[in-house]
């Protein structure tokens, strides 16, 4: 859509969000968080550099970053993200993705890559991340997860929020995580 569309729909977003605590974060585009009032913002490396983002948005903005290989892992500057997120790890039809999916077992040594970088950087995992499978990415060392299809296309997106809220808090509990 239109940057003027986005921007009117993240501010309708936050204005929704107003005293839930939960945070509003742009994907790919620091003009449209900037111009929101947004918290932070989701980049790829296509997308504006991390360092960049930083300076417009400020220290407080939430900046992620998407990884997906060693190469990525070992240049991304971790020193000025709040976090980042390891896919795709399952095939997705929401971005175009040319490489293959890394699966749990590559996330979990991409994951073990970035904590021995940052220890207490939060690693979440990204890419075809429903309710079949998100608890396996937990297993694996995710932190979290971020999702697109598995609210997007389901009649009753709140139920299907809660019911992965319950997956990723148990696999944490399991892990000794939480």
């Amino acid at each position: 859509g239109s940057t003027l569309r986005m921007i009117e729909e993240a501010r309708a977003i936050r204005e929704s969000l107003a005293g839930t605590f939960v945070p509003l974060l742009i994907n790919d585009r620091v003009d449209v968080a900037l111009a929101s009032g947004a918290d932070g913002v989701h980049v790829g490396w296509d997308d504006m550099p991390v360092a960049d983002a930083r300076r417009l948005l400020g220290r407080e903005a939430i900046i992620g970053l998407s990884i997906k290989t060693r190469e990525q892992v070992e240049s991304a500057p971790l020193d000025l993200l709040d976090y980042v997120c390891i896919g795709g790890v399952f095939q997705t039809s929401s971005k175009d993705n040319k490489e293959p999916p890394v699966r749990p077992d590559g996330f979990a040594k991409l994951a073990a890559m970035v904590r021995a970088r940052a220890p207490n950087l939060p690693v979440g995992a990204i890419a075809g991340i429903d309710e079949s499978n998100a608890g396996s990415v937990i297993a694996a060392g995710a932190d979290g997860i971020a999702v697109i299809s598995a609210l997007s296309i389901t009649p009753d997106p709140e139920d299907a929020a809660k019911r992965l809220r319950a997956i990723v808090d148990d696999g944490l509990r399991v892990r000794g995580a939480a």
